[in-house]
């Protein structure tokens, strides 16, 4: 079997040496493909050694894994590598190539992470069996061997993780600093072992579940020694059900032990409300990895979202690293205003919870409300007239048409770049450039997040412009058709990299319109025949004397009552009908012989476009015109929001409780004037 599997790869369309888009590890990317989708089906239990890979990059950049040195001198291990997908995707963000080390405990993944090294150009990587903490297999003499990097994505809180372990007189040392962990909680016997696997200049990162930041007793302990050492760099909260083997959330804990002696505090990020919902799975998405990235990369402190603690504050929180009780990410409760419900208006509170829109636009504030007392406000227009308020509002204008001017000038840049494109080009590098070159442009812009305009344009590249790309690499810019064929029929054509409908939009533009008025005519037909027979159908109208109006029986009918002058009426209402039927066969007609002459005249058009013409095509009308539409969505988005939370508080407290209970009085009187009417009495 083994060297079937292998003479399949001799075949020559699956040599992918001379793949001219370099740095693309096709069969790797194929290979964890298949981990993925094994993991994910294969229940739970099963999927716990695939660790998603945006969790890997997050975690390669917390190491800063691009600053090793250039040199095989430097080792990174993963002592619970599964099939070996952290350590590849950690050790391929390095600059050059690393030493790899990993174990696993499973027999089956153990051989599942050494095939997975040698499909991802990493043969001499040292894969062994066994477990970690009863077996390690890496050791210098009596001590554990020491490595530059430790990743580790370890089996949430294992119950027998004990087993073999000398726990009190452990040889090589692991626990006799810090104490023995939980017999049946394990999350900490990894730690520390991975902690004891680092040199002293050492980093790591440890996947871990969120009970490890706030369990007490014997982990409290182990917690409190380690965050005294200064070893804990930091904690990157997570969102639940990320991974397949388990749903609860996790967290990253990173380990520095260089800087441990100077260290003043943790730096934490609580990233557990930025995700997809991705099936039965969450996922997360381009904008929140870079956001991660971004934010632990520069320190930044952002509020709801990161910051760095003190260990003066941990030790009065009892040494307790739970998230929540430094990063409070909850969104502020909506509150209601008792007073505004009894006496009307808006609380002038929630109109200043709006402030990021009154910066910007501080007359639009003094348009849209009129104040009643200190504390309170009423609307200055109609609640039918608020968007057009906004929208129209110069200041407003003024706003969209500034950030309207940034994506032009980011339009322009990629324009230039886009076209510059050649054969051999690196899509990886297309897509960087061109992302952060767009970050960069919404860097401090109000009301919009740049992570957001930021994930649009990977929405895309995933979706489409990714592909053409590759393309362009292959083959450069070339129009080039295919034919579509399903069970060995010809079903058509298509083209690849430029869409039938952008070629029709440039060139061909009046017959599409003649195709798009037949169309018309064809509906509008086919509205007068539903009508005619609305009108004329039942028991008693003109065609009941049909089964079915078809056709055929229209036709017949006709013939029956020919010369009858009694049936008139009967007859023009049938001949009226018949008349759109052919109106409308022939219509049909007409747009089949229009859509077929169309087709034949763009797809001679392909061949004869210049290299101008199709990069015109592709990035101005193809990729630019798309993240375009996509960019004002969002402007709209945000323009929406405003509008929708203004109408929301006006219809809040637009009648008061006074009001409803005059309302209730007086409808209860002529409830009971009724009555009385009636003859009866309360």
């Amino acid at each position: 079997r083994l060297t079937n599997l292998i003479a399949i790869f001799e075949n020559p369309a699956l040599d992918f040496s001379k793949n001219r888009a370099e740095g693309d590890d096709i069969l790797g990317d194929a290979y964890e493909y298949l981990m993925r989708h094994f993991a994910t089906e294969s229940g739970k239990g099963k999927g716990y050694f695939y660790i998603p890979s945006e969790i890997s990059l997050i975690i390669s950049c917390t190491l800063k894994i691009k600053d090793a040195p250039t040199t095989n001198a430097t080792t990174i291990c993963d002592p619970i590598c599964s099939c070996g997908s952290l350590l590849l995707k950690v050790a391929s963000q390095a600059k050059a190539k690393i030493t790899l080390y990993g174990q696993e405990k499973d027999t089956t993944n153990a051989t599942l992470a050494r095939m997975n090294m040698i499909m991802h150009d990493n043969p001499t990587a040292i894969i062994e069996q066994g477990h970690a903490l009863s077996e390690p297999k890496f050791k210098d003499g009596n001590e554990l061997l020491e490595f530059d990097y430790v990743v580790a994505g370890v089996p949430f809180s294992d119950k027998r993780w004990s087993n073999g372990v000398q726990i009190d007189n452990d040889p090589f040392g692991r626990f006799e600093p810090f104490g023995a962990p939980p017999a049946k909680q394990g999350d900490y016997a990894y730690l520390l072992h991975i902690i004891r696997s680092l040199k002293s200049t050492g980093r790591g990162a440890c996947i871990l579940p969120h009970g490890v930041l706030f369990r007490g007793n014997a982990e409290a302990d182990i917690r409190r020694k380690l965050i005294r050492k200064g070893y804990i760099q930091g904690i990157i909260g997570l969102p639940a059900n990320l991974f397949y083997g388990t749903g609860i959330p996790a967290c990253i804990i990173v380990i520095d032990k260089n800087d441990a002696p100077i260290r003043k505090g943790i730096f934490m990020i609580d990233a557990s409300t930025g995700f997809l919902k991705d099936g039965n799975k969450n996922r997360l998405r381009a904008m929140d990895i870079h956001k991660i990235v971004d934010v632990w990369t520069k320190q930044i402190e952002m509020p709801k979202f990161s910051r760095m603690v003190s260990f003066d504050e941990i030790e009065k929180n009892e040494f307790n690293l739970n998230l929540p009780r430094y990063i409070d990410s909850q969104q502020a409760e909506d509150l209601q205003d008792i007073e505004a419900h009894l006496k009307g208006g808006i609380p002038v509170a929630d109109v200043d919870a709006l402030q990021n829109y009154w910066k910007i636009c501080p007359q639009l504030r003094q348009t849209l409300f009129n104040e009643i007392s200190p504390n309170y406000v009423v609307l200055a227009v109609e609640k039918s007239a608020i968007k057009s308020a906004i929208y129209e509002h110069r200041e407003f204008v003024t706003f969209i048409e500034s950030m309207n001017a940034v994506f032009a000038d980011w339009e322009t840049s990629s324009m230039a770049l886009s076209k510059s494109l050649e054969i051999g080009c690196h899509p990886r590098s297309v897509i960087e450039t061109l992302s952060e070159d767009l970050l960069a442009r919404y860097e401090n812009k109000p009301l919009i997040d740049k992570y957001d305009v930021y994930q649009h344009m990977m929405d895309y590249w995933d979706a489409t412009m990714q592909d053409d790309v590759y393309l362009i690499s292959a083959d450069g810019w070339k129009a080039e058709t295919s034919r579509i064929l399903e069970k060995n029929k010809d079903k058509g054509w298509t083209c690849d990299l430029i869409p039938k409908l952008l070629v029709i939009a440039c060139y061909f533009e009046k017959e599409q319109q003649a195709i798009n008025d037949l169309e018309s005519d064809i509906e509008n037909l086919a509205a007068q025949q539903t009508e005619l027979e609305e009108e004329h159908g039942g028991e008693e109208g003109l065609f009941s004397e049909l089964d079915k109006i078809s056709k055929a029986t229209v036709t017949a009918r006709l013939k029956e009552i020919k010369g009858d002058r009694e049936a008139k009426e009967e007859a023009e209402a049938l001949n009226r009908w018949q008349s759109l039927y052919n109106q409308h066969a022939d219509a049909k007609k007409s747009l089949k012989v229009a859509e077929v002459t169309l087709d034949a005249k763009v797809y001679e058009k392909y061949p004869t476009l210049n290299e101008t013409e199709i990069k015109t095509l592709v990035v101005n009308d193809k990729w630019l015109a798309t993240l375009e539409a996509a960019f004002h969505g969002e402007m709209n988005r945000i323009s929406q929001a405003l509008t929708q939370r203004i109408k929301q508080l006006a219809q809040r407290y637009e009648t008061p409780v006074s009001l409803h209970v005059q309302n209730v009085v007086d409808l209860e009187a002529k409830v009971n004037q009724h009555l009385a009417k009636m003859g009866f009495s309360l």
